[in-house]
């Protein structure tokens, strides 16, 4: 069982997180922000997305390009995220059993 300082620390990073988003979301709708700055916010999930992803896409060499394209194919044709998950991590983990 975890001790009262762990549980504290859990719950006061939890709290923090919550306020930073909270916040951002109230700030934002205190402002009165242009289309192009709108339009900027909105493609920043998609940006820190493949900021995350490209790295070790490009550090995994021909089983994670090849996974990662497989990824782009199933999310494109189905518009699904779950069905590109599934395909991305059993496309990975059969291509590295076999090369």
């Amino acid at each position: 069982m975890p001790d009262s300082l762990t549980i504290l620390a859990i719950v006061l990073m939890a709290l923090v997180t919550y306020a930073t988003r909270a916040g951002g979301l109230w700030l934002a709708s205190r402002l009165n922000l242009s289309e192009r700055a709108e339009a900027w916010l909105e493609q920043l999930p998609g940006a820190i997305l493949v900021s995350l992803v490209a790295p070790a896409v490009l550090t995994s060499g021909i089983p994670g390009a090849l996974a990662a394209l497989a990824v782009v194919m199933v999310a494109l044709r189905t518009g699904s995220l779950p069905a590109a998950m599934v395909t991305g991590v059993a496309t990975i983990v059969v291509l590295r059993s076999f090369l």
